[in-house]
């Protein structure tokens, strides 16, 4: 019924029936589109607008009406070609042309787009919308202006703010966000980086870009041989593409040097190993994962090779590279421990208890607390000048040794200073001999007690020990002031 009213409403017309039978018809198919727009089903709308197209091809105000619906469906580019059909149908088509420009906008070409805004305000120079749309244009270039400018200076993080800025304006620019998804990566926040990209993939599984950012991604996290798979398979979808061919070719690079450096390390050859990580450093600083390892490499390579201040200079780099990085501090640690630097060895293994409570993490920390309270004592072993395993025998010696140099009666005609420094050592050297010679004081002190405070040295006198260990003589000593100290004779009373 619907058909034959419409024909009964066309018969009174001159000329081709059938035209305006298709006319209506578009018309019709064009205020039931209007009508789902206005409910925001789009794609109804769309539906509805294709119709009156099919119906009626040369109406310019129909593909407007579908570009403005593709815009709400965010289907930016088949709402350019629409626009762009709509204002070739009508150059004097005002929303034809503002409607391009927007879609220009969105998909960040603000060039194309300006000239669109400049087109509407020559037909209406008080257009509102075209004039704030032209200034989004222009702020869309600045905004490219300085994240070009940021990454030739490697401020990956001005490039991210300017993005997120132009994204704003320009929500449909893949390049845009595939510039920031680079940066986000260059920055070392790959989740957030790897997200962008998969967005990207999701609708465009050949986009090279958005491949070699994944393959950036995985690259510095070092899962290399799954970057390498990426960074080809974007160099398959883009042969030219640059990017990916530096990128394939370090991870490669890397991933070859690095193993050639363990495989000398397993062998035993430190130095060879040594210089392949320092060689396999170098290749890309930027990959902030990977060099940490290597950095920990090199240091576990240098400690080898007594080279531990190098060793705790390498540990620190990997530590700046990567702070939960918890094999640099066991081996920054033990580096310090081995240099007795016990407060510094300490910290680093309170962060990695802090970080992961085992039992052996614990038992580190507490050997690095206990050595640290044993190093803030008197060093009775320095004071002799013995090593920790010394014999007993060797503590006698030593005692013999160091007693004599120290003896009052040898400096007795040096400066008031000096015989009181004299006299403060020779008493250093009776404590020692005290607790290094008595194996119970010995195993004490060796277990971090403080002898001092458990008044080990009440009734202690450094000269009863020296006659006690010469023999019990009462008398002084005189001394050969050209002799060393093994020269001497007893004075009896």
């Amino acid at each position: 019924s619907g058909n034959y009213n419409i024909k009964r409403f066309i018969g009174g017309f001159g000329g081709d029936s059938s035209l305006n039978v298709s006319c209506i018809l578009a018309e019709s198919f064009k205020e039931q589109g209007n009508a789902y727009y206005s409910k925001k089903d789009y794609s109804q709308a769309f539906n509805y607008y294709t119709k009156a197209i099919d119906a009626c091809p040369k109406n310019a105000s129909y593909y407007g009406n579908r570009a403005a619906t593709l815009m709400m469906l965010c289907r930016f580019r088949e709402a350019l070609e629409d626009s762009q059909q709509a204002v070739r149908l009508d150059d004097c088509f005002m929303k034809g042309h503002l409607r391009e420009g927007k879609c220009h906008l969105s998909l960040g070409n603000a060039m194309a787009a300006n000239r669109c805004f400049q087109k509407v305000l020559e037909l209406e120079p008080s257009n509102r919308e075209a004039q704030q749309e032209k200034k989004n244009a222009a702020a869309l270039l600045e905004y490219q202006r300085m994240a070009d400018f940021g990454f030739e200076k490697r401020d990956f993080r001005k490039v991210v703010f300017c993005m997120d800025r132009a994204l704003a304006l320009a929500s449909a620019c893949h390049r845009f966000k595939i510039l920031k998804a680079e940066c986000l990566a260059l920055l070392g926040r790959y989740p957030e980086a790897q997200s962008v990209a998969s967005d990207i993939l999701r609708m465009d599984s050949t986009n090279a870009d958005a491949l070699y950012v994944r393959g950036l991604c995985l690259y510095y996290e070092d899962c290399i041989d799954k970057a390498v798979q990426f960074f080809v398979q974007a160099l398959r979808m883009a042969p030219d593409h640059e990017k990916a061919r530096l990128a394939c070719r370090n991870a490669k690079a890397l991933k070859a040097k690095k193993e050639e450096g363990n495989q000398a390390f397993k062998n035993n050859n430190y130095e060879a190993a040594y210089q392949l990580y320092t060689e396999a450093l170098a290749i890309d600083p930027n990959n902030i994962k990977t060099n940490a390892k290597l950095y920990c490499n090199r240091a576990t390579a240098g400690a080898k090779l007594k080279k531990v201040d190098q060793a705790i200079e390498d540990c620190t780099s990997a530590i700046k590279l990567d702070d939960t990085y918890i094999k640099a501090y066991l081996r920054r640690a033990q580096c310090y421990m081995d240099t007795e630097q016990y407060e510094e060895a300490v910290r680093d293994y309170e962060k990695v208890y802090q970080t992961e409570k085992t039992s052996d993490h614990k038992q580190m920390l507490k050997k690095a607390q206990m050595e640290l309270k044993k190093s803030k004592r008197k060093d009775y072993y320095k004071v002799l000048g013995v090593g920790k395993n010394a014999t007993e025998d060797e503590i006698k010696k030593a005692y013999r040794k160091r007693a004599l140099m120290h003896h009052p009666d040898r400096h007795s005609s040096a400066t008031p200073e000096v015989q009181k420094e004299e006299e403060k050592k020779f008493k250093e050297v009776g404590e020692a001999f005290t607790v290094l010679s008595d194996p119970k004081k010995k195993v004490r002190y060796d277990n971090g007690h403080d002898l001092e405070d458990d008044g080990c040295f009440d009734d202690f006198d450094a000269n009863n020990i020296f006659r006690a260990f010469f023999g019990g003589h009462s008398g002084g000593f005189t001394f050969d002031s050209n002799s060393g100290p093994g020269n001497f004779f007893f004075q009896f009373g």
